[in-house]
């Protein structure tokens, strides 16, 4: 067994997450990333600025609703990604279905408790919704729904928990037909920066419908391409990242002939030929925003993160904006109501690296304009809350 050091490591991060080596596009950004946040739509376009210093607001729209190189995708951990177009197969086969069913379960439950409807009433639900969305090209939950009454058919869930409540079918749907990859997310309503999102039928991005490959297989290509840019790093890295199965994990990283270095005091898996050490980057500074993919890229963190998960990261587990310095988090940042961008360093850097964090904020303050970050789908960090106080 080799071994591979936090260093190697900390210089594949920024070489590998363009962050210390630009790309070229937004589909370059999404493959070398394999797939970045969508659950908040602002984090697709910072994501992309911070390894894409020259990229506009319109040619990240462009590769997503025109070329459609990029569609954003109902994913690993139930999460919406936007990924590569080519990737799509894969994401289906290994997580999207898997998550389907098990939502499908869950939901028959609820249904049947309820009294309102069986398999056959929720599969019926499906393509009626299915149909309408046909009907109207492209439409948000609620228009899809008036289009199709069966969908605002109301009950109660959980009757007497916490999380109970008055329901309808709606968003319960949309998820199924999401995971089968049926339908995708669009372009939302209102600016780039909007969270009232559409729907639109994946034939829109993929005319001859995506292609069906076996899980096994699809297992194998997904856990290649996060080894290459994630790698290397445990096989339980791998696990949460894909929300799969032990066995899944391990059978996927034997179906790519990973093999297994040691990574300071634990073991990781890397790809065979990818055991060179990786040149020295020069030295780079990058601001990233809330639930970016290179934070959450990994569930054992230490080695880039250090002691600062308590203030950069919220009770659920996701991150918030975060600065980085040469593969590793050095601090955290937040974006007040008058447009500045204001951070917090919790380590060192010296005068000269202080600078250049200054001037990268000052940079996406100016490219932000006059759009405001609010913490959606998250709960503000400790630290961003504590600088907008």
């Amino acid at each position: 067994m080799g071994k591979m050091t936090v260093a190697e490591r900390r210089a594949r991060l920024g070489v590998r997450h363009r962050l210390a080596v630009a790309a070229a596009d937004p589909v370059e950004v999404a493959r070398s990333m394999v797939a970045l946040h969508s659950t908040d739509t602002v984090t697709v376009f910072l994501s992309t600025l911070a390894r894409c210093p020259q990229v506009t607001v319109e040619a990240v729209e462009d590769a997503l609703y025109e070329q459609r190189s990029l569609v954003r995708f109902l994913g690993m951990r139930r999460t919406m990604f936007v990924i590569p177009d080519e990737l799509a197969p894969a994401v289906l086969a290994a997580c999207s279905r898997p998550v389907g069913e098990r939502s499908r379960k869950t939901y028959l439950k609820y249904l049947a408790d309820a009294g309102v409807g069986d398999a056959a009433f929720l599969s019926g639900a499906e393509d009626v919704a299915y149909a309408a969305l046909a009907g109207l090209g492209e439409a948000t939950g609620a228009q899809v729904s008036a289009a199709a009454p069966v969908l605002r058919t109301q009950f109660t869930m959980a009757e007497g928990k916490n999380y109970g409540g008055k329901q309808t079918l709606t968003p319960w749907v949309l998820i199924l037909l999401a995971a089968e990859g049926r339908i995708v997310r669009g372009r939302p309503v209102g600016t780039w920066s909007s969270m009232q999102w559409r729907w639109s039928l994946a034939e829109k991005w993929f005319p001859a419908g995506i292609p069906d490959v076996p899980p096994e297989v699809a297992r194998a290509e997904l856990a290649g391409a996060w080894l290459r840019a994630f790698g290397p790093a445990p096989a339980e890295d791998l696990k949460w990242w894909t929300g799969w199965t032990v066995a899944h994990t391990k059978q996927a990283l034997k179906a790519i002939g990973a093999v297994e270095v040691e990574l300071d005091g634990e073991t990781g898996f890397v790809h065979a030929d990818d055991l060179d050490r990786t040149p020295e980057p020069d030295p780079w500074v990058a601001l990233l925003p809330p639930l970016d993919p290179t934070p959450m890229g990994w569930t054992r963190r230490g080695w880039y993160l250090g002691e600062h998960a308590e203030r950069l990261f919220d009770r659920n587990g996701n991150v918030g904006p975060t600065v980085w310095a040469d593969g590793r988090i050095v601090g955290g940042w937040a974006h007040r109501a008058d447009g500045e961008i204001v951070f917090e360093l919790l380590e060192d850097l010296g005068r000269a690296r202080n600078a250049e964090v200054a001037a990268a904020a000052e940079r996406l303050a100016t490219w932000l304009g006059p759009v405001r970050l609010a913490p959606r789908g998250r709960v503000r960090a400790p630290l961003e809350t504590e600088l907008l106080s």
